[in-house]
């Protein structure tokens, strides 16, 4: 079974049939956490009695009280796992601007080191050129 699998198959005090997490204990977990919030009305009516006074209430007031206990029953928060990841790729490429920028800053660097090498190579032949010239006229 998976939840074995995963580690936390733990069976219930000398009960070798019944484990400590169930599908009912997720679902005792979120009536005990709306009611707990305030709303146990509603609770009854997310879990599916369908007595409960929610059955009257409009699509839209349900929606607004889901937004508000959603944070409590959300173990996974994806909203921000995706504001993270948009944060994430935006540092991204704002590296990858940054990377491009440095390179380009490096090539012209490279390219004026080269360009002093070729001048300083340029400059030693002449100043080897006056010289010689001047040892040859002072014979």
């Amino acid at each position: 079974m998976t939840i074995d699998r995963i580690g936390i198959g733990v069976r219930e005090d000398g009960n070798e049939r019944r484990r400590q997490i169930t599908l009912h204990s997720f679902r005792r977990f979120v009536k005990t956490t709306i009611s707990d919030l305030g709303y146990a009305d509603y609770s009854e009516y997310f879990i599916g009695h369908s007595g409960s006074t929610y059955w009257r209430k409009k699509d839209s007031e349900k929606a607004e009280i889901f937004r508000k206990i959603e944070p409590y029953l959300t173990f996974l928060n994806i909203h921000q796992l995706e504001r993270q990841g948009a944060d994430i790729q935006t540092k991204v490429e704002e590296l990858e601007e940054l990377n491009q920028s440095l390179r380009q800053r490096d090539k012209v660097k490279d390219d004026a080191i080269s360009q002093l090498s070729d001048q300083l190579v340029y400059l030693s032949a002449r100043l080897q050129e006056i010289e010689r010239r001047q040892v040859v006229g002072a014979r």
